[in-house]
């Protein structure tokens, strides 16, 4: 059985949160990689702190990547304006791991779970969606002009207890010079109060948070350190199903970790789609070098196995993932901030 809590809370960042720069350089790597040699097999990391950028890792590509211009360029294009000290480090992926993966196997063992459910027409937990929403929001509002106080960096949470949204805090980075009670105001009027009435609920009946500490001026990489791979609750469904522990960003499609959690996203979202769940959770599992899946398994909000027609329609040998959902184009920044399910567009968010 699914079971998803009545009462629950889930959060989202924006792209400047210091955790998601590190994602978006990661992967921004991935994709010009991908550009040059869709064969390329990446795996990099990043680390920012006060000043200072670290990339390391393993790529074995025939691409020629100018790794510091470009961190340099999305780190600007985010909304950052600071200097970055800049340290890179990337060397040729282990031959051990190539051995395996050379003839199709998994890049790693791991375990993988995909999730949809009709609640939304993203397919998508609503309170995910919401909280999404809120923090692209405040990017939005950022660029618009509209709020030209705000800075990059930023938080959300929404609580829903069912259907009905009971709390929101939004945290937003801001100039030294505008005042809480604009703030306040801003958002509430430009944000959350349309988002609210959207969802059914009254925004003047909701409890709401906003800069709660009392002042959000430092941020980014100034106030906090960030990593590749540290929101994957947020990338994902927001803590509300399991998750294997391996993160995304900065990795190619041979790496199950990303790969296998977008094939069972897919097979979730098309079983829900075509009657099959109100609620499907999927998962996968790997041994490293080796391309039959330990184990697939599938099931719906009645509890019931639907692990036989999905061995039956879908294959999750990793090269298999690779060719269905077409995974060696250069399209994984866009989904470096915003997490990366519930959006149009994506191979794996397909309906077929």
């Amino acid at each position: 059985m699914i079971y998803i809590p009545k009462i629950y809370t889930v959060e989202s960042v924006t792209s400047g949160h210091p955790d998601k720069v590190c994602d978006q350089i990661s992967d921004a790597i991935l994709d010009d990689c991908l550009r040059q040699d869709p064969k390329s097999r990446v795996a990099v990391e990043t680390f920012g702190s006060h000043g200072l950028l670290v990339m390391g890792g393993e790529v074995t590509s025939s691409a020629d990547v100018s790794y510091e211009q470009i961190a340099r360029q999305v780190y600007k294009d985010i909304g950052y304006q600071d200097e970055l000290k800049i340290i890179s480090h990337v060397v040729q992926q282990s031959p051990d791991i190539a051995m395996g993966v050379d003839t199709g196997g998994a890049g790693d063992q791991g375990i993988m779970y995909g999730y949809a459910t009709d609640e939304t027409p993203e397919f998508m937990p609503k309170g995910v969606v919401l909280a999404h929403r809120l923090t692209k929001g405040l990017e939005d509002l950022r660029k618009s002009g509209k709020a030209d106080w705000l800075r990059p960096d930023g938080k959300a949470q929404a609580t829903l207890e069912g259907e009905k949204i009971r709390s929101i805090l939004v945290s937003a980075q801001h100039d030294e010079a505008v005042s809480q009670d604009e703030i306040r105001a801003t958002l509430i009027k430009e944000l959350i109060a349309p988002l609210t009435e959207e969802y059914g609920s009254d925004a003047g009946k909701i409890e709401i948070l906003t800069n709660p500490t009392g002042k959000f001026v430092q941020g980014g990489f100034a106030a906090d350190a960030g990593l590749t791979g540290r929101k994957i609750m947020v990338d994902t469904y927001g803590g509300l199903i399991p998750h294997g522990g391996g993160c995304f960003s900065g990795k190619d499609a041979t790496k199950v970790d990303r790969s296998a959690a977008y094939m069972c996203r897919f097979v979730a979202k098309n079983l829900v789609a075509q009657g099959h769940a109100k609620k499907c959770l999927v998962s996968v599992a790997y041994a490293i070098g080796r391309a039959e899946p330990l184990m697939v398994e599938a099931i719906n909000d009645k509890g019931e196995s639907l692990a036989d027609l999905v061995k039956k329609e879908y294959d999750f040998r990793p090269a298999a993932i690779i060719e269905r959902l077409n995974l060696r184009q250069p399209i994984f920044q866009q989904t470096a901030a915003y997490g990366h399910f519930g959006r149009p567009g994506l191979p794996w968010e397909e309906i077929v």
